[in-house]
């Protein structure tokens, strides 16, 4: 039942970043993967605040952690996305561009995780 419910998680995961990547890249065009970027540090903010509540705090269950961190959000972060497209840029010649996709995920990933934990260690 366990792997189940981490299954489910991973279908709503999948189908949030495809519908919120979808949503931010029609209103920002296709220059750069602005909805991956969004994914990617939405997830990171998310990841960040449910380890310092679920893990560091106690307050959910290793059966709603399973689904929730390694189901949702397992499938909802895009690094192996954000991996293709930052290549596809350089592909293309839009090195400057991939750089700053690596990049701006990087720093700011790890500035969402952090930012998550804080907020998460607030409450």
């Amino acid at each position: 039942m366990h792997l189940l419910l981490i299954g489910l998680g991973g279908f709503a995961g999948a189908v949030a970043r495809y519908a919120l990547d979808g949503w931010v890249s029609a209103r920002t065009g296709g220059s750069f993967p602005y909805g991956t970027l969004v994914v990617n540090l939405s997830g990171s903010l998310l990841i960040g605040f449910l380890f310092a509540v679920a893990i560091e705090r106690g307050v959910l269950s290793a059966e709603v952690r399973g689904p929730l961190m390694i189901g949702f959000v397992g499938a909802y972060t895009t690094f192996s996305t954000l991996a293709l497209e930052s290549w596809r840029l350089a592909e293309d010649g839009a090195w400057v561009l991939a750089m700053a996709n690596l990049g701006a995920s990087a720093v700011l990933g790890v500035a969402a995780v952090i930012a998550g934990l804080a907020i998460g260690r607030a409450l």
